[in-house]
């Protein structure tokens, strides 16, 4: 089932699960239902309070559909598309092993996540191969950005405690 937001083309997907005494089986992803084709598929595994971006590719740019395989995360979609109605806005949203939920992030956002369990496992399914020249990142504490992050104590990788405002950014490559 494809629930629809108010940000264009960004839709979280709620996932079919089959369960039994054995376990479950679960649909993650059907290309014809997001109509993306998805060749890169990658892996991260984060513990609680870590928070992973807010990351972009400026050239490249790559639509994600993302998936927790175990734990629960809290995610983020930056709209960064200059003609788009909610430039600038957030999209936040829980996504779990419990919940089923997916959610597809098109091209021209940044993405980040903080892990709320011991151990988070996000699969990440990509319209484009990762181009690391034009990787970028944006503060996730960005106070223009307003994101309420469900943690105090923040584990953040050197990179995204030194990368560039909201401000920084629009000024630097969506002029």
């Amino acid at each position: 089932m494809i629930l629809k937001t108010k940000f264009k083309n960004l839709f979280i997907l709620k996932n079919k699960s089959f369960k039994d005494k054995r376990g479950y089986f679960k649909e993650l992803i059907k290309e014809k239902q997001i109509k993306k084709k998805l060749p890169f598929t990658v892996m991260s595994r984060s513990k609680k309070n870590v928070i992973r971006g807010l990351h972009i590719q400026t050239m490249r740019s790559q639509g994600k559909y993302i998936s927790v395989l175990k734990g629960k995360i809290f995610d983020v979609a930056l709209d960064l598309r200059k003609s788009s109605k909610t430039f600038g806005k957030v999209f936040t949203c829980i996504l779990s092993e419990k919940n089923s939920k997916s959610i597809f992030i098109p091209q021209g956002f940044a993405h980040g996540f903080c892990g709320m369990d011991n151990e988070n496992y996000i699969i990440y399914s990509c319209t484009q191969y990762r181009h690391a020249k034009s990787e970028r990142a944006i503060k996730y504490n960005d106070k223009t950005l307003k994101i309420k992050w469900p943690t105090k104590k923040p584990i953040v990788s050197k990179k995204d405690k030194n990368a560039m405002t909201f401000f920084e950014f629009k000024k630097k490559h969506l002029q």
